[in-house]
């Protein structure tokens, strides 16, 4: 009997503190409302970091002499050694490969100019049969500078002066091709005027090195490692191109994803500043990237910026207030969670 009424104090017990947590005043909530919710997963998304252990991520960058694979590799080593990633950095054509491939789920992370990256995801231009409505921005990154350089003598003064000229307008399948092709478009021109060829930024500085080529495109961060080498080069004096005129025309037929942008002098030292155009440049992925591994790769960047900047000095203007506005894109769930964190997401 006493058994029986020590078990049932229990339980009536039990009872009324189960009763006491339920009411109202008590510090158990209601159910969750959706402010309530919304904390919650704010809260969650603050708590430790997963466990990204031996991950795979694959991250396309762009060709040997460029900055996309050097800032890519640098990026890919931080992953790695900090996160713990399996992080690889891939050579690619750039920015419309680089697409594809995110497209098609063959790679997770990718640098990628603006403008490519917005006909990728609007189905446009040379994705006009192979949309990418998955894309997301993580991050702005820097700007791309685009750079027509030729040689000091040559005659040429401006790209109305590529007319006939052996002329280098990227690699097919690259970012630079597609603003080559919209600069010769303003200043009334097509690769049908010019002796084209197709190359990549180390073949592109090595044929006008040797006067294969007259002049040649480019996009990207500054310096780039390919024209540096040229303008190191003794007995040969670079020349680059002011095209800034011709911006208005590009942002009035395709957007403004095109900035005037001033190259100093000193970069390649050259005898005064250029005025040239700039485009920014992206990391994406897929909307798909699951939103806490793309929280903890905006973290891990930085953390260890000091390490990007080892890599390439571009990664210098890696900054919360840059990144996380300028796309053309939408940003990843996960890029946004991370930039309200640190109190800068103002889209």
């Amino acid at each position: 009997m006493r058994s029986t009424i020590r078990t049932a104090g229990i339980l009536i017990a039990v009872l009324l503190v189960a009763a006491a947590c339920q009411a109202p005043g008590t510090g158990t909530p209601a159910p969750a409302s959706p402010t309530s919710a919304a904390t919650s997963a704010a809260t969650a998304a603050a708590s430790p970091t997963p466990n990204f252990a031996g991950k795979p991520v694959l991250i396309v960058t762009g060709g040997t002499g460029g900055v996309y694979i050097v800032y890519g590799g640098g990026l890919a080593n931080v992953l790695t050694n900090k996160l713990g990633v399996a992080a690889t950095a891939q050579a690619t054509n750039a920015s419309v490969t680089n697409m594809q491939l995110v497209r098609d789920k063959k790679a997770d992370l990718a640098y990628t100019l603006a403008d490519t990256a917005y006909d990728a995801l609007k189905g446009q231009k040379q994705f006009a049969n192979a949309a990418a409505p998955g894309l997301r921005t993580l991050a702005v990154l820097y700007n791309n500078v685009t750079q027509i350089v030729t040689k000091d003598g040559t005659g040429i003064t401006s790209v109305a002066g590529l007319k006939g000229k052996r002329v280098s307008v990227g690699s097919a399948g690259s970012g630079t091709e597609v603003i080559a092709n919209r600069i010769l478009e303003a200043a009334g021109l097509s690769q049908a005027d010019l002796q084209v060829q197709k190359l990549g930024i180390a073949d592109s500085a090595a044929q006008l090195k040797d006067g294969r080529v007259d002049a040649f495109f480019w996009s990207g961060g500054l310096p780039t490692a390919a024209i540096l080498e040229l303008a190191n080069t003794a007995g040969l004096k670079i020349k680059i191109l002011d095209h800034s005129d011709l911006v208005p025309k590009m942002v009035e037929k395709y957007g403004a994803f095109y900035v005037a942008h001033t190259l100093p002098k000193d970069v390649y030292k050259l005898d005064a500043d250029v005025k040239t155009s700039a485009v920014p440049n992206l990391l994406v992925a897929d909307v798909g990237m699951d939103a806490a591994l793309v929280r903890a790769i905006l973290a891990t960047m930085f953390d260890n910026k000091a390490e990007l900047e080892k890599a390439h000095p571009e990664a210098k203007n890696l900054t919360l207030e840059n990144a996380s506005k300028g796309s053309p894109l939408e940003y990843h769930p996960g890029a946004i969670t991370y930039y309200k964190e640190k109190g800068v997401w103002k889209n």
